[in-house]
């Protein structure tokens, strides 16, 4: 059951990939009792064979990928709903599309050194992002500043205290 919250919020989870937005979004769906969107699954298949083939992805690529994303945040706000999704979110122009509503996201960026995240994935399997492209991630990132609605988390303590950090930081329930 989902637990109410004085207004609906959308928690974007975001940063480079193997930064852990899966592993601590689905820790915080479980805890919160919200809807968990995983932002790969919203991907067309031509940018996951792209990916899988070693090519970062360029803005062309990623835009149906941000509007299916910001789409999906629509429907929770619209529905009076809070939610989590997953999104690497790069760029301040991505996470303005996602947010373009101007209220109801908040974006969590999780941060970590190129090498944690390069040994993180070293260290996993089965994911169609290939660890060579994590460079292009880093090229790519533009950090969340403090005008957007954004809050930022490093990555070293365990998924499960970074989720309680979100809760405790966003006072969610």
């Amino acid at each position: 059951m989902s637990r109410p919250v004085a207004k609906p919020v959308v928690l974007v989870l975001m940063g480079v990939s193997g930064c852990g937005k899966t592993t601590v979004a689905a820790i915080l769906a479980g805890r919160l009792g919200w809807p968990f969107e995983e932002g790969d699954a919203l991907h067309p298949p031509s940018n996951i064979e792209k990916m899988k083939a070693g090519h970062p992805l360029n803005d062309e690529d990623r835009a149906p990928w941000l509007e299916k994303v910001a789409g999906w945040v629509d429907e929770r706000l619209d529905a009076g709903a809070s939610g989590i999704i997953t999104c690497s979110a790069l760029k301040r122009a991505y996470r303005d599309v996602i947010g373009r509503r101007g209220a109801g996201v908040e974006f969590v960026y999780l941060a970590g050194s190129r090498e944690t995240i390069a040994a993180r994935l070293a260290a996993r399997h089965g994911h169609f992002m290939p660890p060579s492209l994590l460079d292009s991630q880093f090229a790519d990132l533009e950090e969340p500043t403090a005008d957007e609605p954004a809050m930022r988390v490093d990555i070293g303590p365990a998924p499960s205290a970074i989720a309680q950090i979100i809760v405790d930081t966003l006072e969610l329930p």
